[in-house]
């Protein structure tokens, strides 16, 4: 009957570990499981807490660093590479054809992108470079790059 309860226990620890997603419960649930064999084996009630207890903390203790190292973001690596709208965001594009509040085209990075002036009054001309500041959907909010004035260099086009 003991092996019955530890394994419900363990169950319930590993559908509640679903809920949260954070790999802490089902390090409690395998020492259920480990004591659900303690009591399927005939140890008394005391050994199966035993067993429990030394199980879910070994777990913890040697597997919960490993998981932690390989559940590292994007953010907390240590090159930090944007990639995707991040990388676009902030970086400096060319006119392709007149951009105002409502229409125009840019290219950045080698790709033409359909455009919108991030300020209404300003109206880009084309061969203008422009810093991108927003990315909504496919269309980049530019503003004039007041700092590097001029066209992109040849290889940038």
């Amino acid at each position: 009957m003991d092996a019955v309860l530890w394994i419900v226990l363990g169950v319930v620890l590993a559908v509640a570990e679903v809920f949260t997603a954070t790999l802490f419960l089902i390090m409690f649930a395998v020492g259920a499981f480990a004591a659900a064999g303690a009591a399927a084996l005939g140890a008394p009630v005391a050994v199966q807490a035993v067993v429990f207890a030394v199980v879910s903390a070994l777990t913890v203790f040697a597997a919960r660093p490993v998981v932690q190292r390989h559940r590292q973001t994007s953010s907390d690596s240590e090159d930090n590479t944007t990639f995707g709208i991040e990388a676009i965001e902030g970086s400096t594009a060319l006119v392709l054809e007149q951009v105002d509040a409502d229409q125009g085209m840019v290219k950045i990075d080698g790709e033409v992108w359909t455009a919108r002036a991030y300020d209404a009054t300003q109206v880009l001309a084309p061969g203008e470079r422009v810093q991108v500041i927003q990315v909504k959907g496919a269309v980049a909010l530019v503003w004039r790059d007041v700092t590097t004035p001029g066209e992109l260099p040849e290889g940038e086009r």
